[in-house]
């Protein structure tokens, strides 16, 4: 028998990398005709293994592997990874905040329930592609969404061509729904508490690598994630994680990171940003980095109160350099969806110009994420069912949109009951410490970690 582990056997990411350096310009044909002569698969589309096993093609694998990581990329120069380079290269780079802005403790409260909200709307339909999605509201009445997907009904024969999350549905359909199920849109915010509360805002990336490994069931961890969490294992130190051996270092893991950053940083991107790219650069490089600098900016403004969405949005672009791919992206899906009434047509718009990305890609999601915050207009219910309904990365995406929409709001008793009664105030989890907490406590507990206290001694 053959065990499979997904999004780490060597045989199943020589696709990944071979897209990933399609994507960022290097030359890779002569590699790939070595891989496909011999047999190898391309990337799975959605999964995390091809369809096959081939274990006789892991040697080879390994091989091409390191000889992709030589290959370099004519993209790099505007896209670096380290903090000093992404600071030169951003002109606008926001001014650290002297004086620490207040945070209450309700608006900590709305911003947990908000993302617990997002991601639990997108979990039973991540993975299903945007007519599948489309589909499956409609046949319930529920399009363009405003409220849980349902099963109830939804015909046989569409539920059989798109089947709901298998994880998921149990615990994310209208029908299921008791409390908040665990997912890794939240488990890794219950870790950045732990991270903050253990090491203070000056921790390093090493002391993140350590949490994990102590703290961090390593079958809690997906795609880039899992990749650092072997290459720790193996013994490679930090940043190197996010370079061996991992196609999937500019995808969107890191960016699910970042939202206590932005959190516990009210009113100052710079400081947000900066805390993000410690955490970041332990799984991701480049693109991917700039998602988690870009959310916990963005999220940074937002918790200081004084900024709508707009000037929050714009308050993350000024920490990505502005020649990436990273911000084109996010430009692209602000100006798609200014002028257009219909978010359908904002969406369609967006695969069509990212559809030939994975789904996880952190590219086509931050072009969605922004168009769905845009077109919403600060409106709480309006900013999740967008996200959502845009397909790709279906909860991660609903997380961060209902995360800034909740800070936006200031307070629990601002979002709609019909969001956060399901949840009862009760989130499921693998984190030591946190299983069965409530949002009210991770709130509670955010707040004591605001900028000024922990800067007290």
């Amino acid at each position: 028998m053959t065990v499979r582990v997904t999004w780490v056997q060597p045989e199943d990411l020589v696709g990944h990398e071979l897209r990933q350096a399609a994507e960022d310009g290097r030359d890779a044909r002569a590699i790939a005709r070595r891989w496909y002569e011999a047999g190898g698969a391309p990337a799975p589309e959605r999964a995390g293994a091809s369809t096959a096993p081939a274990p006789e093609l892991r040697a080879l694998a390994e091989r091409l592997l390191d000889e992709l990581a030589l290959l370099e990329s004519p993209l790099d120069e505007d896209e670096p990874t380290d903090l000093a380079a992404i600071r030169a290269a951003c002109p606008d780079w926001p001014a650290p905040r002297t004086a620490p802005l207040p945070v209450s403790h309700d608006r900590l409260h709305a911003a947990w329930l908000g993302r617990a909200v997002g991601c639990l709307l997108g979990k039973p339909v991540e993975k299903l592609p945007l007519t599948g999605i489309r589909a499956l509201g409609r046949a319930t009445g529920n399009w363009p969404l405003t409220t849980w997907f349902t099963a109830k009904g939804v015909p046989a024969e569409l539920a059989a061509t798109y089947p709901w999350n298998r994880r998921s549905a149990s615990t994310s359909l209208a029908e299921n729904i008791d409390g908040m199920p665990e997912d890794d849109d939240l488990n890794h915010p219950l870790l950045t508490l732990l991270l903050l509360q253990r090491h203070g805002p000056s921790f390093t990336t090493a002391d993140l690598a350590r949490l994990w490994l102590d703290e961090l069931p390593a079958g809690r961890t997906f795609t880039a994630e899992r990749v650092a969490y072997r290459n720790l294992l193996d013994g490679i130190e930090p940043p190197h994680t996010a370079r061996y051996r991992n196609p999937f270092r500019e995808w969107i893991g890191a960016q699910i990171r970042a939202d206590v950053h932005g959190w516990t940083h009210p009113g100052d991107p710079s400081a947000a940003a900066e805390q993000a790219h410690r955490d970041a650069v332990l799984t991701h490089t480049a693109n991917g980095v700039y998602g988690a600098m870009f959310t916990a900016a963005t999220l940074a403004e937002a918790t200081g109160g004084e900024t709508g969405v707009h000037g929050c949005l714009a308050a993350g672009l000024r920490v990505v350099p502005p020649c990436s791919r990273f911000a084109h992206a996010v430009r692209f899906g602000i100006a798609a969806a200014r002028g257009t009434a219909d978010f359908d047509t904002v969406a369609d718009r967006l695969h069509a110009e990212y559809g030939g990305h994975h789904w996880v890609h952190v590219l086509p999601n931050a072009a969605l994420l922004a168009a769905a915050l845009t077109h919403a207009d600060g409106d709480f219910s309006d900013s999740v069912c967008r996200a959502v309904s845009g397909g790709w990365d279906t909860d991660s995406n609903g997380a961060t949109a209902g995360s800034l929409a909740g800070l936006l709001a200031g307070s629990p008793g601002a979002l709609p009951g019909r969001w956060t009664a399901p949840l009862r105030n009760r989130l499921a989890t693998s984190v030591p410490g946190f299983d069965s907490i409530g949002f009210d406590a991770l709130a509670e507990q955010t707040h004591r970690l605001t900028h000024e206290e922990a800067l007290r001694p």
